[in-house]
């Protein structure tokens, strides 16, 4: 997808009315914040006046954000389908804005190890999004019921492990580029989250 410099016109301004509504701003307190009057600031929100450059940057700066970002059209990385990995049950989608961070869907029908010695543990950060059912998170010698539509956040230096409890779970993971990494070692390219439908629950 590209943009030519009239779409781009466009994008900023709706951008910029997006932004100031997002944070329940008017627009007299955005022109108060940026120290413009708030004519102007209609005025470039309509379309009605030219988009200068310093203006943008004291703009991008009201709204707590860069001017880099403000102006992006980076439109064609949008990903809608995810990888799909048959072997293990898994879809894995790959996230643009940070290339060294993967997200996972997962279902799980096994309770995690009763085993310490099964549990895993490498450099790296992980969450998890329960979709459906009850998920058992082990961390160390502590137990987390993580129930649908609860979420988690665990440095995975900690030995870990992750399980079903009272029938399959659905879960959501979303691993940091070392986490990635240190379940690529571990399981053979298998999920941080276990090791499928068919393999137990090692994290």
């Amino acid at each position: 997808m590209t943009q030519d410099d009239g779409d781009l016109d466009g994008l900023v301004r709706k951008r910029i009315r997006a932004l100031r509504v997002a944070q329940g701003w008017s627009l007299e307190e955005l022109a108060t914040r940026a120290n413009v009057s708030q004519s102007t600031l209609s005025r470039i929100e309509n379309g009605q006046r030219r988009l200068a450059l310093d203006l943008l940057v004291t703009l991008a700066r009201a709204l707590d954000t860069s001017l880099d970002q403000l102006v992006e059209t980076a439109t064609d990385d949008v990903v809608t389908s995810p990888m799909i990995d048959a072997t293990h049950g898994l879809m894995r989608w790959p996230v643009k804005g940070d290339p060294g961070m993967s997200v996972v869907r997962q279902r799980m029908t096994e309770p995690p190890p009763d085993n310490p010695a099964r549990m895993r543990a490498h450099p790296g950060r992980e969450w998890l999004v329960v979709l459906s059912g009850t998920a058992i998170l082990m961390l160390g010698n502590r137990r987390f019921r993580v129930e649908t539509n609860q979420a988690a956040e665990f440095p995975t230096m900690l030995p870990h492990a992750i399980g079903a409890e009272g029938g399959p779970c659905e879960i959501l993971g979303i691993f940091d580029r070392d986490a990635r990494r240190g379940h690529q070692r571990d399981s053979g390219g298998k999920s941080a989250g276990g090791d499928g439908e068919s393999d137990g629950s090692r994290a």
